[in-house]
């Protein structure tokens, strides 16, 4: 600490290389004044350019005692030298009274900390698993000049290893300013047979460079499943689980280690206030020119607005960073306080702010619609009379469109509770999800649609007054060109007594007005299918069951290999609990050895007349023995389905034959269970580990998941093949499953392939089956040999699906840190 700053250099960092030399500043330093900071830097003695980016540190305001909940005291600066010799370096903070300096480095000093390759690295942890003598390390390496990294592991004689390595996505380093966007795929996983005792390095190498480290082991595992909590133990996290132990047991306290929580139960704030623009970026945003640069009209509908609100809201239009706009302002009140106050703290801006005093109440959808009509932009939007923007929402809007002119575009959310005056709640959304629409609005605010759009469908319709905007995305969707998301919290919905967004129950009449906008929906598209409400307390959720139309034949593919009380299970549950009856089953037999098995195959055909075995004799290979089976089917929709599976919902069949029945839709999946009723799947994610991941994994049946995901029928990239419903000509066209995937990745392969025919995957929440887990033939982590197997796999997934890995899952909100786990922030 300094005589008038709180300061503290987190590392300062030389890197010296051909045509390159720069320092790399990471800390913080706060004004006892409270003042506003600037700072300088100093090579060789004098003045020179750098640049500076602010972060967010709510751990040092906390620490500090400060209250200013949004002020950003952290930065990062790099400061690149103009100069070959390097001798001195300061760092000075300024505010408009005092002066101090933070930094001063000698040349004996520089030296010290000078760095000379171009391949920059980090060991993250490096775990030693005893059961199956097996050592993996995680971390990340790129090159500043852009080659490739190769990553081996040498024994002590520094001879190359054998290992798998497969890459992660390292999204969270470009939040810390680490790398750039296009580096994000720098994150590596490698794993190699290991001898106790003996000494290993790690070398990063390019055409160009080589560094190699000793290899220092982080912790030592006794299983996999502790491996993975064990990175996170210390003090203060040992703390609280053995408070979370005390009040919720052993069972919950292991899921939330594994699983995390989601963001509601997080400082979900410090995020936010971390991601927000800071002044000097609003100020570059200000003085951009866009070669497209459309109007916006934002429409606001007001009510007897409370002064406060009327204030925040308009505030945060007008000093948004992007200025071509208009504010539409259709006012229903039953006084003229707002028509008042708008002309006198808002007349300066002319007719950027159009102001209508309407005649009468015409109720939300008839006083925004008068809002509407005053409307000339180029680009529409509805704004509530009580929320806020953040202000770099406009001119986000408009980046997107330089690349596409999109139809409709979305941004993020989250609420504001006016008690509290905290931000919560956040809607990280995914990109456009048409089942997810049908489940819920999930898309809401801001919703953004060229008025070309708006002038064809019209605008709201006071037949669906409370679900107004519901109607009105689905009409804009239908004719959109394109959907875009963007993935920024926006937009923040204030949360008081009179909301929705609090009190759901004061406007139940929303619900069914958003059944029936869905209703007209499917009536528009030419669609069959009945909706439901969900059961309160899921407000605002609904449930949809496509037609089955004339019940096509639906060909159930099982391969087996031994097991008959298994595989029994599974066949009469098909026949006993399923009520949709127009199936065939066809047995793949693939080097069963018990005669038992054989008996039941010959009992099953004497008894069923829609049951065929054939035989595959080659050595297992999943990818290649659906293969063959998929040519012995009959019907146009095959059901992939595992021997360890049983159905628990009668009707699991029609719910998925009426999803695939549907054009657009290429591959359905279903809810699966373990034996205890816990999730086993309910959607696949990529990315996670740099391969792919079964998000509401472990939660209970019933719960809901972020944002009820868990429950409702939506979209994925992936969904699994133990229960995989896909048309046939859709299989046949992507070419079935890859059989380079001989275990592992076959499922998400063939459903990426799927995807990239614009077809898409459906996770059906209300086809409910119990999937008794890889009991024929064992778990893939059982084994140095499975698990050696497996990373191989993914190795060749990373080869074929790099830039879906790269880009990340268009389903899951980019925010979201995948190296943490399912929907975590931090």
């Amino acid at each position: 600490m300094g005589q008038y700053f709180k300061y503290k250099i987190n590392k300062v960092k030389y890197k010296n290389i051909k045509e390159q030399n720069f320092f790399e500043v990471y800390g913080w330093c706060y004004a006892q004044n409270a003042e506003l900071i600037s700072y300088e830097v100093k090579v060789n003695n004098k003045e020179v350019l750098f640049e500076i980016d602010s972060i967010y540190r709510s751990d040092v305001l906390k620490a500090i005692k400060i209250n200013d909940k949004e002020k950003s005291i952290g930065f990062y600066i790099r400061v690149d030298c103009l100069e070959d010799n390097v001798n001195k370096f300061e760092l000075i903070a300024k505010t408009e009274e005092q002066k101090e300096t933070l930094i001063v480095l000698s040349s004996d000093e520089i030296k010290e900390i000078e760095d000379n390759h171009f391949i920059e690295f980090n060991i993250d942890a490096v775990t030693y698993e005893k059961e199956i003598s097996m050592a993996t390390a995680f971390g990340w390496t790129y090159s500043i000049d852009g080659k490739a990294v190769q990553i081996d592991i040498l024994d002590k004689n520094k001879n190359v290893m054998d290992i798998t390595c497969r890459k992660e996505n390292r999204s969270d380093l470009i939040h810390k300013h680490l790398i750039q966007e296009d580096q994000s795929n720098c994150g590596f996983l490698l794993s190699f047979k290991y001898q106790e005792g003996e000494t290993y390095y790690i070398q990063f190498k390019t055409e160009n460079d080589v560094v190699t480290q000793k290899l220092e082991q982080t912790n030592v595992a006794y299983s996999s499943t502790l491996s993975k909590y064990i990175r996170h133990i210390n003090k203060k996290n040992l703390q609280k689980g053995l408070a979370y132990l005390k009040k919720n047991g052993v069972k919950k306290l292991m899921y939330r280690l594994r699983y995390g929580t989601y963001v509601g139960e997080s400082d979900y704030e410090s995020w936010l206030f971390a991601q927000r623009v800071n002044e000097k970026t609003l100020n570059i945003q200000r003085n951009t020119r866009f070669s497209y640069s459309p109007k916006i009209s934002i429409l606001v509908a007001t009510f007897n607005t409370k002064v406060e609100y009327l204030k925040e809201m308009i505030d945060t239009v007008v000093n948004q960073s992007y200025s071509n706009w208009e504010l539409c302002i259709a006012d229903g009140s039953t006084n003229d306080f707002v028509e008042k106050y708008v002309y006198e703290h808002y007349s300066s801006y002319g007719d950027k702010i159009k102001f209508q005093k309407l005649d009468q109440n015409y109720g939300i959808s008839g006083n925004t619609n008068k809002a509407f009509e005053m409307a000339s932009g180029d680009y529409i939007t509805v704004y509530d009379h009580d929320d806020t923007l953040e202000l770099d929402c406009f001119y986000e809007i408009v980046k997107a469109l330089q690349e596409y002119r999109y139809d409709v575009l979305y941004t993020d959310e989250d609420k504001f509770d006016d008690s509290t005056k905290m931000y919560n709640d956040p809607n990280l959304k995914p990109d456009f999800s048409e089942d997810l629409l049908r489940s819920h609005n999930y898309i809401t605010h801001l919703f953004i649609v060229n008025k070309k759009i708006v002038d064809e469908v019209g605008y709201y319709n006071s037949e669906f007054d409370g679900s107004q905007d519901y109607d009105y995305i689905f009409r804009c969707v239908e004719k959109a060109n394109a959907v875009y998301h963007i993935p920024r919290v926006l937009y923040h919905w204030r949360m008081h007594p009179e909301s929705t967004a609090q009190n759901p129950e004061s406007k139940l009449y929303c619900y069914d007005a958003g059944k029936r906008a869905i209703e007209a929906h499917y009536k528009r598209v030419g669609v069959e299918a009945r909706v439901e409400l969900m059961p309160k307390p899921l407000y605002g959720f609904y449930h949809t069951t496509y037609s089955t139309k004339d019940n096509p034949l639906v060909s159930i593919l099982i391969p087996n290999y031994n097991h008959k009380a298994i595989l029994k299970t599974c066949i009469d549950s098909l026949y006993n609990v399923n009520t949709y009856k127009n199936f065939e089953i066809v047995i793949v037999e693939n080097n069963s050895t018990e005669q038992e098995i054989f008996d039941y195959y010959k009992e099953l055909q004497s008894e069923h007349d829609n049951i065929q075995v054939v035989t595959y004799k080659g050595e297992f290979n999943y990818s290649r023995i659906n293969n063959f089976g998929m040519k012995h089917t009959k019907g146009d929709y095959v059901l992939l389905l595992n021997n360890d599976t049983e159905v628990i919902s009668p009707t699991a069949l029609y719910e998925m034959v009426g999803c695939i029945l549907r054009p657009e839709v290429g591959a359905v999946g279903a809810k699966l269970l373990y034996e205890d009723d816990t999730v086993q799947h309910a959607g696949v994610v990529i990315g996670f580990s740099g391969y792919a991941g079964h998000v509401n994994h472990g939660i209970n049946k019933d719960d809901y998941g972020y944002m009820l995901r868990a429950r409702v029928s939506c979209n994925y990239s992936a969904v699994t093949a133990a229960c995989m419903m896909v048309k046939k000509s859709v299989f046949n066209q992507v070419e079935g499953f890859d059989e380079q995937f001989v275990v592992a990745c076959n499922d998400v392969d063939l459903c990426l392939k799927i995807c990239k025919e614009k077809y898409l995957v459906v996770y059906n929440a209300f086809a409910l089956w119990h999937h008794y887990e890889s009991k024929s033939r064992g778990y893939d982590d059982a084994s140095q040999e499975k698990m050696w197997r497996f990373n191989k796999e993914v190795e060749k997934f990373q080869i074929k699906w790099s830039d879906v890995l790269v880009h990340g899952d268009p389903y899951y909100n980019k925010n979201w840190n995948i190296k943490l786990g399912a929907f975590r922030l931090f």
